[in-house]
């Protein structure tokens, strides 16, 4: 099976080597270079997979979709609910198969704790509670991920995925959320040297409510001046699970001393490999036999309603 990959960022250096370890035949062209593009999308492919910047998934979706191609999306789901829907309902009249690329749910320890949360262990799971604070944003040039009106902000970049993970987790959707929206690191040079302001979230620290009455929180920074290890915690009726840093599953009973599951560390080259093969072995079974796979576009729309709804609840606050 052919696909264009259309990205040079994670595109190129994380999708890229994991299709092609499944088989496919790989083409990456930039999301700027039109004319590559253009002949790539009619040279005839079985899956398009866009890790274009979210202010240019709208144009190379719909672009795939035109021609009846499958495709694959990057998170955030454009910038906004309403380009999320855009691409979803063109999608649906033109019958393609769609994938939305929330690919940390398939992470191994990540996938474990919710088989565990599933299977009863802790009794009826009430609370999740995320932490993490990286420093990858710290020092790095201005670009479209500090620009508001591009997409970018810590909600689209890592919020979507905890979203996605909660409402998968739980099973249910979410139907209430605020918080604080911070950036902490406003002011950086763009590539060219230029001083510059950021206008989007680094970092945010949020509450959220479901259908089926869970709640969870993020609290969550990518500027940090400091890295640490993220930690997960699901309360349930009977005991909890402890998730620290994607390798270390913890599960927390009163009646019963501490069950530890521990996952090798991601190679630090291929950070995502571990969850993207899982992920991208269901998204090739589905292109061979038609049955649909999760998550689609439809939980990139559902994840795109509730980040709307938090930019709208939270309070925002810059550093200084």
């Amino acid at each position: 099976m052919r696909v264009l990959v259309i990205g040079t960022g994670f595109g190129r250096q994380a999708m890229a080597p994991v299709y092609r370890g499944l088989g496919f035949d790989v083409e990456v062209v930039s999301p700027r270079d039109e004319s590559a593009l253009h002949r790539a999308l009619n040279a005839g492919v079985d899956l398009v997979s866009v890790h274009s910047p979210p202010f240019l998934h709208r144009q190379h979706v719909t672009a795939a979709v035109d021609r009846g191609y499958p495709v694959l999306c990057d998170k955030p789901f454009g910038r906004n609910a309403d380009e999320a829907r855009a691409m979803r309902d063109h999608a649906a009249r033109r019958a393609v198969p769609t994938f939305l690329n929330f690919e940390l749910r398939h992470q191994p320890a990540r996938a474990e704790f919710k088989k565990l949360a599933d299977s009863g262990v802790i009794g009826t799971p009430r609370h999740l509670s995320w932490t993490f604070f990286g420093a990858g944003l710290r020092g790095r040039p201005h670009g479209w991920i500090n620009e508001r009106d591009t997409g970018g902000g810590w909600i689209g970049a890592n919020g979507a995925h905890l979203i996605d993970y909660t409402r998968y987790l739980f099973g249910s959707e979410i139907t209430g959320c605020g918080g604080v929206a911070r950036i902490e690191d406003p002011h950086r040079p763009d590539p060219q040297g230029r001083p510059r302001r950021a206008t989007a979230e680094d970092a945010y620290s949020a509450w959220f409510v479901t259908e089926n009455g869970c709640t969870a929180t993020h609290d969550t920074a990518f500027a940090a001046a400091v890295a640490l290890p993220p930690r997960m915690v699901l309360t349930g009726s009977a005991g909890a699970l402890e998730l620290i840093g994607d390798s270390r599953l913890i599960v927390h009973r009163a009646d019963a001393d501490p069950m530890t599951h521990e996952f090798p560390p991601a190679p630090p080259r291929s950070f995502y490999e571990p969850a993207l093969t899982p992920w991208l072995e269901q998204v090739a079974d589905a292109l061979r036999t038609g049955r649909p796979a999760t998550p689609s576009f439809d939980d990139g729309v559902a994840v795109a309603e509730v980040m709307d709804r938090l930019r709208a609840n939270v309070i925002e606050q810059v550093m200084q």
